[in-house]
């Protein structure tokens, strides 16, 4: 690497590196890339494409993706496996086999991401589903209780790491209060301290030992009425001492139109309020520019985060594949794919 990676974790626009791309992410150095259903086409592909965002930036940058099955999976049918939304299938196994049931589900996610060069998947959520939760995130979620909830989030963390790929605890301090899509407007929640603390932040407190977090663009009025937690030197902070969490924390995507001002501006804020970097998704070059100056580089701080953060990215444990798939389907209670 021959300069300090950028605090930035920024997209691509296609299925192939452009030139441009190539020139621009090697001027720029984000920490990494995320990628989406217009980057992937097929195995090959994919493995090229992978290759090909790491050559640009000369290392072993970290490449994610939103793999969580149900509605939000990129890597799809006929050449992956389709996953049913994470309530779905625990409604199916029931509260004994939940946590178990998500563990070889994302240790067989993992499987298929790591062979795409693919070695950072944005889950677990410890979000608590409500009556009042967002159709966007409700059948997303693991439960209710906080409890359950962490123990299901703990074993699909632990499946993504022995498949050897990062999980990204998200939303924190927790999006399930809100009941407005926040990628189209700001949600806002009016829940006392004492409430949140025993309820949803309590949800992320067992999982604050883990590698990388996302924030949530929410207002919670008992942290800070003025601003959503991405841009909230308050809301950070919470995350960081009420919370506990020590990893390295990005930002929702800096896009999303729950934030306020430019996009310099979001994203100065972002890292002002103490997210360590700005995740930027729509592979726009033009918008990728504008992040990419306001984000600067990587603090001492937040480089030696990373730094133990992506020291945990280890080879998969070896596994029988097959057994796997027979295990999760004998809980099911069905043969096939999820």
């Amino acid at each position: 690497m021959s300069h300090r990676a950028g605090a930035c974790i920024l997209g691509c626009a296609g299925p192939i590196l452009t030139g441009e791309e190539r020139r621009f992410f090697a001027e720029a150095n984000p920490l990494g890339f995320i990628l989406f259903a217009r980057n992937v086409r097929d195995p090959a592909q994919l493995a090229e494409l992978t290759r090909a965002l790491r050559a640009a930036v000369g290392r072993n940058a970290p490449i994610l993706i939103d793999q969580e099955g149900g509605r939000v999976q990129r890597l799809t049918p006929p050449h992956w496996r389709p996953w049913a939304p994470a309530a779905d299938q625990i409604a199916a196994v029931g509260p004994q086999h939940a946590a178990r049931s998500m563990y070889l589900r994302s240790r067989l996610i993992a499987r298929e991401l790591a062979l795409m060069g693919i070695d950072v998947n944005c889950a677990p959520l410890a979000d608590l589903a409500r009556a009042e939760t967002h159709a966007v995130l409700k059948n997303r979620c693991y439960g209710t209780d906080p409890r359950p909830v962490a123990a299901i989030a703990r074993a699909v963390a632990e499946g993504l790491l022995d498949g050897g790929v990062l999980p990204v605890l998200k939303h924190i301090p927790g999006h399930g209060r809100a009941t407005v899509d926040s990628h189209l407007a700001l949600p806002r929640v009016k829940t006392p301290l004492s409430t949140l603390e025993s309820t949803d932040f309590a949800a992320f407190q067992p999982l604050a030992d883990l590698p990388l977090g996302m924030t949530a663009h929410v207002v919670y009025d008992a942290l800070d009425p003025d601003a959503p937690a991405t841009v909230s030197p308050e809301a950070i902070a919470h995350i960081r001492r009420g919370i506990g969490f020590a990893g390295f924390l990005m930002s929702d995507d800096i896009s999303m139109e729950a934030l306020a001002g430019t996009l310099e501006e979001r994203c100065r804020a972002s890292l002002r309020a103490g997210c360590d970097a700005v995740l930027h998704c729509n592979g726009k070059l033009a918008e990728m520019e504008v992040v990419a100056g306001a984000c600067g580089t990587l603090s001492e701080e937040t480089l030696a985060r990373a730094a133990r953060a992506l020291a945990r990215r280890c080879p998969p444990e070896p596994v029988e594949t097959g057994a796997l798939v027979a295990e999760l389907d004998q809980l099911l209670g069905k043969r096939g794919d999820v």
